[in-house]
């Protein structure tokens, strides 16, 4: 069996910033003070374990953070409404959100100001698009081409949509869904993934061989993603090294291995090795 590692894979310069910043933060803070950490910094269990390690308290809810804390928004980021709840707590703010989902907050936001009605390309569930929701409440959120073709506005809705996409999409489903919403409304788009998003799903669009093995954990949206643009006869994800050790490559004559944009760089070199000792 040969083996490829695809180019580029892991992390992208998003959870690589938000890392540093969470790091840096963990070697200075004090035993007696953790840092709190609104969800998981990034969707990956190891990098959740190790942050553990280095004293983080992931809480799920603003409510479970005390007053005057030091509070970390992961990489996702956060409703305007959270922030401005925490600093009236007087909590200390770290904020690791990335830049490209920045991006995406400030048009959902400059879509209502213009008075568009907002479109966001997502899962309503996620985390990133709970915080662009915060931009824009009253938005519509649409997940595939049968959401854009059933969308209803209500009758006193602007008939024109200003349309985002959660960054760790599918790009040839943003694309789809984006001409879908053009064919029934007027549509002024922003909506797009992130550049690493769409370079690592081209590498694996790329990849001809039999099957691929992508690591990263089952709720990365962009791990997920990489699974399905996959054209290989055989797809594998593991999120640890057990979940790679049940997987049976048996058969396989060229396998390509990836990694999701938050899955670290040991883990997809720990995972290599591993295979490796299976030829």
């Amino acid at each position: 069996m040969t083996i490829t590692v695809l180019e580029p894979h892991g992390f992208c310069a998003g959870v690589a910033g938000a890392l540093r910043k969470a790091v840096s933060a963990a070697e200075e803070a004090s035993p007696e003070s953790p840092i709190y950490c609104l969800h998981e910094l990034v969707h990956n269990e190891l990098v959740v374990a190790d942050l553990r390690r280095r004293g983080f308290v992931f809480v799920d809810d603003l409510s479970e953070v005390p007053d005057g804390a030091t509070l970390l928004f992961s990489a996702h980021g956060v409703a305007p409404s959270v922030r401005d709840e925490a600093l009236a707590r007087g909590m200390k703010l770290i904020d690791a959100t990335c830049p490209f989902v920045m991006r995406v907050h400030r048009a959902a936001r400059a879509f209502r100001e213009s008075g568009l009605s907002v479109v966001i390309i997502g899962k309503r569930s996620h985390a990133e698009v709970q915080g662009i929701l915060g931009e824009a409440p009253d938005a519509a959120v649409v997940g595939s081409v049968d959401d854009a073709r059933r969308l209803s506005l209500p009758p006193d809705a602007p008939r024109r949509l200003g349309v985002v996409s959660q960054t760790t999409m599918n790009a040839d489903d943003v694309k789809e869904i984006v001409a879908a919403l053009s064919s029934r409304f007027e549509v002024e788009t922003l909506a797009e993934v992130c550049n690493a998003t769409k370079e690592r799903q081209d590498a694996v669009k790329a990849f001809d061989g039999d099957a691929l093995l992508v690591l990263g954990s089952a709720t990365s949206s962009n791990t997920s993603r990489l699974c399905e643009v996959s054209r290989a006869g055989k797809v594998f994800r593991a999120g640890s090294m057990d979940e790679l050790r049940a997987i049976d490559f048996s058969g396989v004559a060229d396998l390509g291995i990836t990694s999701g944009a938050s899955t670290p760089e040991s883990f997809l070199e720990e995972a290599v090795a591993s295979v490796k000792c299976k030829v």
